[in-house]
């Protein structure tokens, strides 16, 4: 037996989820919902975003390789309707920012230190790295199905997901 989803389209028999706004189908109260996922940042089943697309943590991880599938999945449906999604994918635009912002400062201490820049030198690549790692481990915990917050960015992030 078919059932409607709130969305106004029919479900067909054995769901979990519905294709066009990946809510889950006939859950009982005990049940993680999309938003207690989001919030728990538990490691669970990946939710479909319709059929034959990406999972969410597919797309959520896929975001952070560069800027622009991030942009992709914040304009294409039905990923753009996935707070999961919306917020990987707006973190890894926030700490592309970051990333950008800090080699252009440290470019501008190094040249107008002149002499004394030089003593700054060693920090570029601690910064690289720092950025690396943030990088990598935002890509591992979005592939996990997890949320992970940056400092700062990952508020900003979690603000314009609409969370």
């Amino acid at each position: 037996m078919s059932t409607n989803c709130s969305c106004g389209i029919v479900i067909p028999d054995g769901s979990q989820f519905c294709p066009n706004c990946g809510k889950p189908i006939g859950q009982s109260s005990g049940q993680p919902t999309e938003q207690s996922i989001w919030q728990s940042g538990a490691n669970q089943q990946s939710m479909p975003v319709s059929s034959g697309g990406l999972s969410q943590n597919a797309a959520a991880g896929l975001s952070y390789f560069t800027f622009i599938p991030a942009i992709i999945f914040l304009m294409m449906e039905p990923y753009n309707r996935n707070s999961f999604i919306r917020f990987h994918a707006w973190q890894s635009i926030f700490l592309s920012i970051a990333s950008i912002v800090t080699a252009f400062v440290l470019a501008i201490l190094f040249h107008l230190l002149g002499f004394l820049g030089l003593l700054l030198l060693p920090i570029s690549p601690i910064v690289d790295i720092v950025f690396f790692a943030a990088w990598l481990f935002c890509v591992i915990k979005a592939f996990s199905n997890q949320m992970f917050k940056l400092p700062f960015i990952g508020d900003l992030a979690a603000q314009q997901a609409g969370n």
